[in-house]
């Protein structure tokens, strides 16, 4: 339902195109829009052209900012800037904290031409410093070892009419925040997680609406999140140097019509008590009693007279910023496929589909009956629900805390509700068992597919249906995994495995709009990184990580992506904001492996059979970073750093050949999969030895008849490998494989996400929604359309399209915020037709030795496109 949503979208958008003047359209501050609660004191503006013309293009632009809804320029206007870039950064007067800003921009077509201006946009400063905020933090006074959550509450008075009204709450934990006993908005799991004891998040609400004349009403509710983590498992989270009792700081600033201002804040005068919550961990699950629940707790009437009073605590962080990004919500609503009833208590919900999330349940009882609802992948033989492939890291110090396992005590007051509110879990069956007898039918529970909800602006499709399955649940994987931080495993871990995110980040970026995800996680591996330049595998985290599981391989990311988010959007922000971490980790290695060869890293982890050396594909990872280095140095203008690290990286390539390339057989080490196809990705092969290493990478896929034997690492590179080196044949016969091992062996078994395994009857490593092998939804655009970033202009300003019209496809297409590459096969022939959006150019390469025509004229096997459609036919 969602991508029919997107779809309608996307047609209605091609249509008011088509029927509206050319003008800049999308308008984005900080990448969102309208975003409230900033604290960037030069915010990036971001736009699209709105143009059908052929060739359409932006000459030059001008942006104008003011604290007038007319958007007049008064604060900031730019100087009209001869260029077609559609990013600007503020260059204005200091912004002022808590203000409306309104801004718009001026754009000049590509024949010079004023075009309409913009529609008006807004962006909304927050504190903007720390020394504004004029709440105290304020817990319950108890320990980290009190199982139920606290509520808080606070009642006051608004005296005169009110204009606006906005909410700045800073938690270390989680919350759901209520004015006047209505809930604030739709996000879940707020504040996003960070390493808390260096940086704590704060959200900003607009509660205007939710004001009334008179006497209202604040109510808090914590949850533990990652900061109080009660759970035991083997990353010892419960050990966290941050661990506290859920805290928050909370400001509500008021401005009324006649323009004077009233701050309500979180001080000793708050209240606080126990509520039904009684358990929480991100980890495992939640338990409620319904018997607790204290109505109008949130609301102005409430007798509070029975709370007691708060205790004031110290700040977790002495870095307390906002959070602006995409917020983890209830995205989709699923219904039950299935229902079987064992017996009058017990019940086994299946939703169809794996999912990251919560469940909701509606059931009636008898007060005091309990209902535990465990959230599994799989099933037993006779029906019950299975555990058994996602508990195996759990450690349990008594039977108080069942691994997904909710519980649920009804009140006995009719039909009841309940659904985690500061848990998610990974499941596609729920157990639902009770201590007592209860009627249930298929509309008793729904799930709900929870992420962080980022834009959608790419799509797959294909004469393939197994390949169409495949994307989806690639994606299905990778939202599944996406929680303000990119996870291995929505079940059995929930942590920030940097190998699994980087080698997925393409495939992310494809698909959706996920920059604001990547830009926060990014700013958690500054915090994690020691002065060492050491990172863990695991970011954020408590301090497990920094001993095993890192190294080149893994801890990459903080070089792959910013350089990806460079690449996908046009924007050095976070490259330059990443740089000196980037140089602290590449020295590091340096110094510790100064001939250009490292054995730290996991290697090519959980492969089909065949193993490669931990040194090759550590250093091909080390190459891959130095070189990211070097030329991001060229790019932020530090010249010395350019020409050293350009130095490095030849001295790695020449070290890494010395040692596994063999000149006279062009094989790399052991000549397995992954040996060949890594080299050849990461371009450490020398070019004159290039086509005789993909030629014997191609024969030793042949030999393992068209099948994976490669692990993470290998998946990563083996596809782009074989494709953009003559031999795309190749890579789709593996692509398309549907027998063991392969990635369609997975999807005709009926897997809706990806498996941590290539055996899936694995009892070991087998989570059932893992993204690591996620880069085939990202080889897809690659491989078969053949979308790339061009790097001499990128975010997509310039397209290299490179298609593959492969055997045993009959049709293909993608696109990609607005780009559309599409080919079909008519007779012996291709139909390819390219939609290049406005203010792009393409350059569009085919293979060598075929027939091309563009627009009934001939054309080389090398093309540069404008913006607008254009048809190829192309014959063999």
């Amino acid at each position: 339902m969602r991508m029919i949503n997107i779809l309608i979208a996307f047609f209605l958008l091609s249509s008011a195109q088509a029927n509206e003047s050319p003008s800049a359209f999308s308008l984005q501050c900080e990448y969102m829009s309208n975003p409230i609660g900033i604290d960037t004191k030069q915010p990036r503006f971001k736009w699209w052209l709105m143009d059908d013309r052929k060739g359409a293009a932006q000459k030059a632009y001008q942006v104008f900012v003011s604290t007038d809804p007319s958007a007049d320029g008064k604060v900031w206007t730019s100087p009209k800037v001869n260029s077609s870039s559609c990013f600007a950064v503020y260059q204005g007067k200091a912004l002022q904290p808590f203000t409306k800003y309104y801004w718009k921009v001026q754009v000049y077509d590509h024949l010079g031409n004023k075009l309409v201006a913009s529609e008006i946009a807004t962006f909304e400063t927050g504190m903007m410093n720390m020394q504004n905020w004029q709440g105290a933090w304020i817990s319950d006074g108890t320990d980290v070892k009190v199982k139920p959550a606290a509520q808080f509450r606070k009642v006051f008075e608004a005296k005169k009419k009110i204009k606006a009204a906005r909410a700045y709450i800073a938690v270390a934990g989680l919350y759901e925040l209520y004015i006047n006993g209505e809930r604030m908005g739709t996000q879940r799991l707020d504040p996003m997680y960070t390493r808390f004891d260096r940086r704590t998040l704060y959200v900003t609400h607009d509660v205007t609406k939710q004001l009334q004349a008179g006497k209202n009403a604040i109510g808090v509710m914590l949850g533990n999140g990652w900061y109080n983590h009660q759970s035991t498992a083997v990353w010892f989270f419960d050990k966290a140097p941050w661990r506290g009792r859920p805290t928050f700081c909370m400001d509500l600033r008021i401005t009324y019509e006649d323009g004077s201002i009233e701050t309500i804040s979180s001080k000793k005068d708050w209240k606080t008590a126990l509520g039904p919550v009684i358990f929480n961990s991100i980890y495992t699950a939640e338990h409620y009693d319904a018997r607790l629940e204290q109505d109008g707790w949130n609301k102005p009437e409430f007798d509070d007279a029975k709370w007691k009073n708060v205790t004031l605590r110290s700040a977790p962080s002495e870095n307390i910023v906002a959070q602006v990004m995409r917020p983890i919500e209830n995205v989709e609503e699923i219904p039950t496929a299935k229902l079987n009833k064992i017996n009058d208590t017990t019940y086994v919900f299946d939703l169809g589909r794996n999912i990251a999330g919560v469940s909701k349940i509606k059931v009636q009882g008898e007060a005091g009956t309990v209902l535990r609802l465990k959230h599994t992948e799989l099933l037993q033989a006779n029906g019950m629900g299975d555990m058994s492939n996602i508990d195996m890291h759990y450690r349990p110090t008594d039977d108080k805390d069942p691994f997904q396992t909710d519980i649920f005590i009804l009140s006995g007051k009719g039909e009841e509700t309940f659904s985690a509110r500061f848990n998610y879990k990974g499941f596609q069956y729920v157990e639902v068992t009770s201590n007592k007898p209860i009627s249930l039918t298929e509309k008793s529970l729904v799930g709900y597919f929870m992420h962080s909800n980022v834009p959608v602006i790419g799509k797959v499709a294909s004469s393939n249906p197994m390949i169409n399955k495949l994307w989806a649940a690639t994606n299905n994987a990778y939202l599944s995994n996406l929680f303000g931080y990119p996870t291995d495993c929505p079940q059995r871990e929930k942590n920030g495995w940097t190998g699994d995110a980087h080698i997925a980040s393409e495939t992310g970026l494809y698909n959706f709009d996920g920059i604001t995800v990547y830009e926060k996680w990014l700013a958690d591996h500054r915090d994690e990184q020691q002065p060492n330049g050491v990172l863990p595998s695991i970011i954020p985290t408590g301090g497990w990580g920094y001993e095993w599981g890192n190294g080149p391989d893994w801890t990459s990311t903080i070089a792959i992506i910013p350089w990806n988010i460079y690449l996908f959007y046009g924007d050095t922000t976070l490259l330059g904001a990443c740089y000196d971490n980037i140089k602290r980790y590449v020295d590091r290695i340096d110094t510790d492996y100064p001939s250009g060869l490292t054995t730290w890293g996991l290697g090519d982890w959980v492969p089909v059979k065949s193993k490669t050396s931990v040194e090759l594909t550590s250093s091909a990872y080390y190459f891959a970073d130095v070189t990211i280095l070097y030329k991001a140095a060229k790019l932020l203008n530090k010249n010395a750093d350019h020409l050293h690290y350009k130095a490095l990286a030849e001295k790695i390539k020449t070290a890494f050949n010395a040692k596994y390339l063999n000149r006279q057989t062009a094989i790399y080490g052991d000549g397995v999969q992954t040996a060949m196809s890594v080299p050849l990705y990461w371009g450490l092969v020398p070019e004159d030895m290039k086509a005789k290493v993909a030629a014997n990478l191609a024969k030793k896929v042949e030999a393992d008849n068209f099948h994976l034997d490669v692990g993470l690492l290998g998946t990563k590179a083996i596809l782009s490998a074989l494709s953009d080196n003559g031999y795309a044949d190749a890579a789709y016969k593996i692509a398309s494989q549907e027998t063991f091992p392969s990635w369609g062996w997975w999807i005709v078994n009926g897997a809706t996400t990806l498996p941590e395994n290539w055996r899936i009857e694995s009892k070991n490593d087998n989570s059932r929604n893992h993204i690591m092998f996620g880069e085939i939804g990202a080889w897809l655009y690659k491989g078969l359309a053949g979308i790339k970033p061009d790097e001499k202009a990128p975010g997509f300003k310039n397209v290299l399209l490179e298609p593959h019209f492969v055997q045993g496809l009959d049709q293909f297409e993608a696109s990609h915020n607005g780009l559309i590459s599409s080919w079909k096969r008519s007779g012996n022939n291709i139909v390819y037709n390219v939609t290049v959006p406005a203010n792009a150019t393409a350059t569009v390469r085919f293979d060598a030795g075929k027939s091309i025509m563009l627009n009934g004229a001939p054309v080389k096997d090398v093309v540069s496109l404008v913006a607008g459609r254009h048809e190829f036919f192309i014959h063999p």
